[in-house]
C-alpha cells in the first residue's frame, strides 16, 4: 500500500511539473494576448524570468525525482523555452530518452536542442526516431524544417526531392491537427522553399499565402509570429507587392525589436523605391545631348531574332513581333509586340531580388525594368540596346508610413527572355533564386 501511495504521489508531482512547464510555454507563445506590441522589447527578458521561476519550482523536487525520465523531460523542456542552445537541457533530455526510449516528447525536444546547437544531422535523427515511436505533428513539421535547412545536395534533382519531401511532411502535420497554427505556418514556409527552388510556379506562391492566412485565422499566436510576417514579406517583395512587403517587414520588426534583419529589409526596400523613382524621373541623369546621340542609333534592326517569323515568344506565340513605344504598353501582358530602348541606368542595390535598369525609347519615355533570377555576373550597361518581347507591365502605387511612390515597370522573369544588342542571352545568365531564413525558429 505504501508503494502504491508513493507511486500516486510521484505521478501527481509529475503532472504538476508538466503543468508548470506547459504554462511557461503558453506564457511565451501567447505573450501578446496579455501584453501590447509596445512590450515586444521586454518579451525575451520576461520569458527568461518566468523560466527561472519555473526552474526553481522544479528544482525543489529534484532530489526525489532526478532519476525519473519524466522529471528530466520537464526540466529539459523548461530550459528549451529559451531561444538559444542549453548544454544542461541537452544532458537532461539525453538521459530522459535513455531511461525511456519511447518518450516522443523527449526526442522532439532533444531534436530542438540539436537544431539550436547547429547540429542538424543529430536533430534529424531525433525527429526520425520520434516518428518511429508514433506519428505526431511536432516530429513531422520539425523534420520538414530540418530537411530544408540541411546543406543543399550537390545533385539538383536530389535537392528537389528533399524539398518535396519537406512539403509532404508539413502537409501530414497539418492533417493530424488542422487547428494547429504552427503546422500551417511551417507548411507555408515549405511551399515558399519549393516555390523558389522549382521555377517559381505561381500556384505554390498562392498555396504559401493560403497556409499563412490559415495559421493567422485559427491561431492568435501565429498572427503575432515575427517570422511569419518576415517570410511572407519576402514572398510579397518577389511578387512586387511592395506595400504588403513593407508592412510585413515593419510588423516583424515591431514584434521582435532586436531582430535587425527585419528593420534592414524595410529600409533597403524603401531606399530601392527612392532610387528607382528618382532615376526614372531624371532618366538616369543622362545629359540631353548624350541621350539624343544614344537614341539616334536605335533602329528596328536591334529587334534581332524578334523580327523573324519563326520567333517563339515567352507566351508560346510563333511569329515576328512589332516594335512598340513604352507609352503605348497596357497593364498586364502585351502580346505580339516588343518594347525597344536604350539603357540609361542600372541598379544593383543591397538585398535586391531583381536586377533593375531603366530604359528610354525613341519618344524619350523612361520605364523601369526588373529582371529576376539573374546570375551575379549578368547585367546590362548604359547605352546597351534592349528588346523585351511581349512585355509584362505593372503599375505600382505604394504607400508606407510617410512615403508614397507611383510608377510603372516591366517585369522579366529571366534574363534569357531578353535580347541585348541584338543577341539572345546565354544560359549561364540565369540563376536559381533562393530565400534566406532565420534558422532557429524558422
Amino acid at each position: 500500500v505504501q508503494e502504491a501511495a508513493k507511486d500516486t504521489d510521484a505521478s501527481g508531482i509529475m503532472f504538476l511539473s508538466q503543468e508548470l512547464v506547459d504554462d511557461l510555454y503558453s506564457f511565451r507563445d501567447r505573450y501578446f494576448e496579455t501584453h501590447g506590441v509596445e512590450d515586444a522589447g521586454r518579451k525575451q527578458n520576461d520569458v527568461a524570468q518566468e523560466m527561472a521561476k519555473t526552474l526553481k519550482r522544479l528544482e525543489e523536487k529534484e532530489d526525489l525525482y532526478k532519476h525519473s525520465a519524466q522529471f528530466l523531460l520537464q526540466r529539459g523542456r523548461c530550459l528549451n523555452v529559451a531561444p538559444g542552445f542549453s548544454q544542461t537541457a541537452e544532458e537532461c533530455l539525453s538521459r530522459a530518452v535513455k531511461l525511456e526510449p519511447g518518450l516522443v516528447e523527449g526526442w522532439n525536444t532533444l531534436g530542438e536542442q540539436y537544431w539550436k546547437k547547429g547540429d542538424l544531422t543529430a536533430a534529424k535523427t531525433c525527429f526520425t526516431g520520434a516518428l518511429q515511436q508514433s506519428k505526431n505533428k511536432v516530429s513531422l513539421r520539425s523534420l520538414s524544417m530540418v530537411l530544408r535547412q540541411l546543406p543543399p545536395e550537390e545533385d539538383a534533382q536530389e535537392q528537389s526531392k528533399r524539398i518535396l519531401e519537406s512539403v509532404e511532411l508539413a502537409r501530414q502535420a497539418v492533417q493530424l491537427d488542422v487547428t494547429d497554427g504552427t503546422s500551417w505556418y511551417i507548411l507555408g514556409n515549405a511551399y515558399i522553399s519549393m516555390f523558389f527552388t522549382s521555377g517559381q510556379n505561381p500556384q505554390l506562391s498562392q498555396q504559401a499565402l493560403s497556409a499563412y492566412a490559415q495559421a493567422e485565422k485559427i491561431d492568435k499566436a501565429s498572427s503575432m509570429n515575427p517570422d511569419l510576417h518576415f517570410n511572407r514579406a519576402t514572398l510579397f517583395q518577389y511578387e512586387e507587392m511592395h506595400s504588403s512587403a513593407l508592412d510585413g517587414y515593419s510588423r516583424a520588426a515591431a514584434l521582435d525589436p532586436g531582430w535587425e534583419d527585419a528593420r534592414e529589409r524595410e529600409k533597403q526596400l524603401l531606399n530601392y523605391l527612392d532610387q528607382v523613382t528618382m532615376l526614372m524621373e531624371n532618366k538616369g541623369k543622362v545629359k540631353a545631348r548624350r541621350l539624343r546621340n544614344m537614341l539616334s542609333s536605335l533602329s528596328t534592326s536591334a529587334l534581332g531574332p524578334c523580327s523573324s517569323p519563326q520567333f517563339r515568344s515567352p507566351s508560346g506565340r510563333v511569329g515576328s513581333l512589332e516594335p512598340c513605344s513604352l507609352s503605348s504598353l497596357t497593364h498586364g501582358h502585351n502580346g505580339g509586340v516588343a518594347a525597344l530602348g536604350k539603357v540609361v541606368f542600372s541598379l544593383a542595390s543591397a538585398g535586391r531580388m531583381a536586377f533593375t535598369f531603366g530604359m528610354v525609347d525613341r519618344d524619350e519615355t523612361c520605364c523601369v525594368v526588373m529582371v529576376y533570377n539573374t546570375a551575379d555576373s549578368w547585367g546590362v550597361l548604359i547605352g546597351d540596346t534592349v528588346v523585351i518581347p511581349e512585355p509584362q507591365v505593372k503599375r505600382h502605387s505604394v504607400t508606407h508610413k510617410d512615403k508614397s511612390y507611383d510608377f510603372r515597370s516591366i517585369r522579366v522573369d529571366s534574363p534569357l527572355l531578353l535580347i541585348v544588342n541584338g543577341k539572345r542571352q546565354v544560359m549561364k545568365s540565369q540563376s536559381a533564386a533562393f530565400v534566406t531564413y532565420k534558422p532557429q525558429s524558422e
